[in-house]
């Protein structure tokens, strides 16, 4: 197992034992919906919740091609998850690499960074953008064909 799924998996791990011990307390409705609740945060936290990861040289060599940004993320950043859910379907139109799956996407991110992993990490024509408000990467997108 992947350190990207950790958490989701012991997000999981822990709703069913919550969900277990409510179903023995007689609680079957109340077990369901913790149940739920903790499968949705694992999906959330879990590469799942993200558009396909490609590696970083694939990345910068479709961005040139096509002038769409690269995002550099990791699963379990909530910064990342939340750039994710703003972007909504519009996170397609750019390329995002997984810097836990990439070690030339992690060394990417470390020198724009000044040697910290910080995510996400949004290249724009050659230049990276830190942790930037998704209102203002949805306007670098290409517009959808």
């Amino acid at each position: 197992m992947t350190r990207a799924w950790i958490l989701p998996m012991s997000l999981v791990l822990s709703g069913v034992l919550v969900a277990t011990a409510q179903v023995r307390d007689g609680s079957p409705v109340l077990a369901v919906v913790l149940l739920l609740v903790f499968a949705v945060l694992a999906w959330l936290y879990s590469p799942l919740a993200f558009p396909r990861s490609i590696g970083a040289v694939e990345a910068q060599r479709r961005s040139a091609a096509d002038g769409r940004p690269v995002v550099y993320w990791r699963a379990g950043c909530v910064y990342c998850l939340r750039l994710r859910i703003r972007l909504g379907r519009d996170a397609r139109r750019s390329h995002w690499v997984d810097i836990r799956r990439d070690p030339a996407g992690a060394a990417e991110v470390r020198a724009a960074n000044g040697g910290d992993e910080t995510v996400p990490t949004v290249v724009v024509a050659g230049r990276p953008h830190v942790n930037p408000d998704p209102a203002w990467v949805r306007g670098q997108l290409p517009p959808s064909a």
